[in-house]
């Protein structure tokens, strides 16, 4: 089969799309033949030489594909050779063939093909286990969302709607704003001229956001927590803005509030197993009546992955861009 290889740390150059050998399921295992797969900032990193897979991952990048049944490792029930899927990947994703683990696979949702549901598992596994699961956001309560036009964000808004949570959104243009509402935003702030912490607190009355989702870390950390309501929970994925921050311990006491921090991709196959199977009983029957749907800002073939790293790294793309396994 072919794969993009990372030879050497770089730039989008430094991806290569060449043979290698094929993938064997083992047990619990599930051989998936390759759709599509997505572009995520943790490939950019891994490109980068800052993200290493897991140990025993592949060394590909690509966190998330869609795809057939290929073939079944022993131990495996409930797939057959031929299910249209999708699947939550700790790497591999771009790749003509991919291993996955069976309690990592979801079937493609009712009303969504199967080259766009490669953009589903790593934003929605993500949104549903920090957003619901550790945060708790419920009907009535102000979700704020950084990067709304993001793969993320795009999905949070439709998320949070769904269970009648009121949100907020920054994002860096008009345009992405405007695409933020359309997927249901109720305040958008265009973080270039804006500041979050008022938008959000004179939308809220002066309360506050119950939720923050925040991908920027330590440049936004001592804000989102102003910017938090009495009760508050700061779920933290991500640190485009920095590892480390200072976080006012006093303000964070006053309010009663919480900060966690996670990542998908490292956690063990038991957490994993647990997340997907929330999303299939809880996201999964929102794709059937439109309450939900993928944002796929483009398309290209996967062997033109470096075009696709550049999309998503100057921030040119609303929603997600896929790579097209031939």
């Amino acid at each position: 089969m072919h794969a993009i290889t990372i030879p050497e740390p770089g730039g989008p150059e430094a991806l290569v799309w060449t043979e290698v050998p094929d993938p064997q399921p083992g047990e619990g295992e599930v051989l998936v033949e390759v759709a599509a797969s997505a572009v995520n900032r943790a490939d950019i990193m891994q490109r980068q030489g800052f993200y290493d897979p897991p140990p025993g991952a592949s060394p590909y990048p690509g966190l998330e594909c869609s795809g057939r049944v290929a073939a079944l490792g022993s131990g495996v029930s409930g797939w057959a050779v031929g299910d249209e899927v999708c699947a939550l990947l700790a790497g591999g994703g771009y790749a003509e063939k991919v291993v996955v683990p069976a309690g990592q696979l979801l079937p493609v949702p009712q009303g969504v093909d199967l080259t766009s549901a490669a953009a589903l598992p790593e934003v929605v596994c993500t949104v549903w286990s920090n957003v619901f699961m550790v945060a708790h956001l419920r009907p009535g309560e102000t979700l704020l969302v950084h990067g709304g036009s993001s793969g993320i964000g795009t999905m949070a808004i439709q998320l949070a709607k769904a269970v009648g949570a009121k949100v907020a959104v920054t994002a860096g243009s008009k345009e992405k704003l405007e695409r933020c509402a359309e997927l249901g935003a109720d305040v958008l702030i265009n973080y270039r001229e804006q500041d979050f912490v008022a938008e959000v607190k004179d939308a809220t009355g002066g309360a506050g956001a119950d939720v923050i989702l925040d991908n920027m870390g330590a440049k936004y950390l001592d804000r989102n927590v102003q910017a938090l309501a009495v009760n508050g929970r700061l779920a933290i994925i991500g640190m485009q803005g920095g590892r480390k921050g200072e976080l006012n311990i006093g303000t964070l006491l006053a309010k009663r509030a919480a900060v966690s921090a996670t990542s998908l991709r490292a956690r063990p196959l038991e957490e994993k197993a647990a997340i997907v199977a929330a999303v299939r009983e809880h996201v999964w029957p929102l794709f059937t009546g439109g309450h939900v749907r993928p944002v796929v800002d483009r398309e290209m073939p996967m062997s033109e992955a470096a075009e696709g790293h550049r999309v998503v790294e100057e921030s040119g793309h609303i929603g997600k861009v896929l790579l097209v396994a031939p």
